[in-house]
């Protein structure tokens, strides 16, 4: 089994491969988000139950996500340019479930670090980036946190933290990524506007969610009056709108809070 990389060494690996900085501080975040679920879940338990995701046991959690991973280490390493369906789990449990999730981990984290910064291969969601790398490192990093989230709750006790800077990057990815997709559910028959607010982050940490019969419009700021305001730390607010936590603070029209809750989650 290899070494895993430090940080620090994967920074200086990194610098001449991928596209950014940026994108490899998201490669950090992933390789250190990882190993934290994978602890989670071996203190918690393959058996524990995900209390942030209803009818889940620790199992079902790593299987899941260590499919995610290979299936988005395919992408980057095959050159795959067209979707592509998730493969099975194995049938493992405990201790050898979590080793196979630690695997599969260090298996996307080795694939995004060896990749070219002008890889080309599938996409899946709005304005993805400046590069297919790039997005699969930032989409895999958030994908992990918020798992991470899961196997700490289903641990119990103090959770790790999330960034300010990255919790805000999570919150645009969903709100002007994922919930520009035709696969919104985020609707209503008449147009209603949201705003979504991370109050510790700036004035420009805002953002501004039109509602339709069509997927949500979202643009960056508070543009215009907003009938429901969702809002509180950024770190706070990301696991909230994600459906791992209540929203910090709502003011306005509760309805629109409501929605959120009732149709916002990701399939």
């Amino acid at each position: 089994m290899a070494a895993r990389t430090t940080p620090a060494a994967l920074a200086v690996r990194l610098s001449g491969t991928l596209a950014s900085m940026e994108t490899a501080e998201f490669l950090e975040t992933l390789d250190r988000e990882g190993q934290l679920l994978a602890a989670a879940a071996a203190d918690a338990g393959t058996g524990a139950k995900v209390p942030t995701c209803p009818g889940w046991q620790v199992r079902d959690l790593l299987r899941h996500t260590g499919a995610v991973h290979r299936w988005a280490a395919a992408f980057v390493a095959d050159r795959h340019t067209t979707p592509r369906p998730i493969g099975d789990s194995p049938d493992l449990d405990g201790a050898e479930l979590v080793t196979w999730y630690r695997d599969s981990h260090r298996l996307l984290v080795g694939t995004l670090a060896a990749a070219p910064a002008d890889v080309e291969c599938w996409t899946f969601l709005p304005a993805a980036g400046p590069s297919a790398l790039a997005f699969w490192t930032r989409r895999q990093a958030h994908e992990t946190t918020v798992h991470r989230y899961d196997a700490e709750a289903a641990r119990g006790g103090p959770a790790s933290p999330v960034a300010r800077e990255f919790a805000v990057d999570g919150i645009d990815e969903l709100l002007r990524g994922f919930h520009a997709r035709p696969k919104s559910r985020v609707r209503t028959e008449e147009p209603r506007t949201l705003r979504i607010r991370a109050v510790d982050a700036g004035p420009d940490a805002a953002w501004t969610v039109r509602l339709t019969a069509g997927p949500p419009v979202t643009v960056r700021g508070a543009a215009g009056e907003a009938e429901a305001e969702l809002s509180g730390p950024a770190d706070a607010l990301y696991l909230a709108l994600w459906n791992r936590a209540p929203v910090p603070a709502v003011s306005g029209d509760d309805s629109l809070a409501a929605l959120w809750r009732e149709r916002s989650g990701i399939g």
